[in-house]
């Protein structure tokens, strides 16, 4: 068991690949945000790749561990501390009963992954462990960590102290807070024109602090539109980002007035705004990793392109990734 101390400012249950299938019940996928770094705490425990482990964003969690245990951290170093000494990121650990795991804000990126062997033993909620903080399902008691819950951990234990990630398997962190995501057009790219489309891939965007797993909004120049957003049929809407209610996909650019809003793992399924572009999977990590005030530069891409990325990230995610 694991005893809540103190929660941090965001930390919550997920698991991989979370809960797909379930968007025509209204429920998105939920899941890890920078789900490379997740599946890699798993790997560096020996846990089954999907089994539940912690998102903690920003600054993390107090714990104390009942029993001895595995853990490991990946993604984002934020200070942690076991009884007052240093815990190494991207290697696994062992706790003994009664240690307490202590960690402080971000160094440098957005997200904390703590994998725990056995993983955490959340129930399940349609087929997933994921929390889902919007509708208040999944994950521990359907929302992120608050102090004195106890979570219960798997009875199948494994993982060794003293694993490592390889260098060339982890994700890495731009030191400028300046980000290259990768993005392609679609299902609405014909509603903006070209003045839009030279600004969007030629500009920096800067993540708003009114950003969560719902969304991402971000800050930037203004958007002009093709003469089909203005001359249209009373039932798509009176703003030139209004359409006809549409399904709407993870990742895509929720274009909200003038606002884009990257449409994340907790986010709408379908809605009355145009989505000009969608991030890929692949770049997901990145958005997990970024903090408000970063900067976001946009690189168009092809699907093809897209997928071949995801394929090399997932090529990454494989025991040989992990050395004693």
């Amino acid at each position: 068991m694991i005893d809540v101390i103190e929660p941090g400012l965001e930390t919550a249950v997920q698991d991989y690949p979370g809960r797909k299938g379930q968007v025509g019940l209204g429920f998105p996928p939920s899941g890890p945000i920078d789900h490379w770094s997740f599946r890699l705490a798993n790997l560096l425990v020996e846990n089954p790749p999907n089994a539940a482990g912690l998102e903690i964003a920003f600054t993390g969690p107090t714990l104390r561990f009942g029993e001895d245990a595995a853990i490991a951290l990946t993604g984002s170093d934020m200070q942690a501390t076991l009884d007052g000494q240093p815990v190494s990121v991207w290697e696994s650990v062992a706790v003994r009963a009664g240690q307490a795991l202590a960690m402080s804000y971000s160094l440098q990126g957005g997200r904390a992954y703590l994998a725990v062997a056995g993983g955490i033993d959340a129930p399940l909620f349609l087929g997933s462990r994921s929390t889902c903080v919007l509708a208040s399902v999944g994950g521990w008691e359907g929302g992120p960590l608050e102090p004195g819950q106890t979570l219960p951990v798997g009875a199948e234990r494994g993982g060794d102290a003293g694993r490592r990630v390889r260098v060339e398997a982890r994700p890495t962190l731009p030191r400028d807070k300046t980000w290259s995501i990768d993005c392609v057009r679609g299902p609405n790219d014909d509603w903006i024109d070209d003045v839009a489309h030279a600004r969007w891939f030629g500009e920096g965007w800067m993540i708003s602090s009114r950003s969560n797993r719902i969304g991402f909004r971000l800050e930037g120049p203004d958007w002009t539109f093709t003469p089909k957003a203005r001359d249209k049929g009373p039932e798509n809407g009176d703003d030139p980002s209004n359409i006809i209610d549409h399904g709407y996909p993870v990742g895509g650019v929720n274009l909200s007035g003038q606002t884009p809003i990257i449409l994340m793992n907790d986010g709408l399924s379908l809605g009355g705004f145009i989505n000009p572009y969608t991030i890929p999977h692949s770049e997901f990590w990145k958005l997990g990793q970024s903090m408000p005030g970063d900067t976001y530069q946009f690189r168009e891409v092809t699907v093809g392109e897209a997928q071949e990325r995801r394929r090399a990230i997932d090529a990454l995610c494989k025991p040989d990734a992990i050395e004693s």
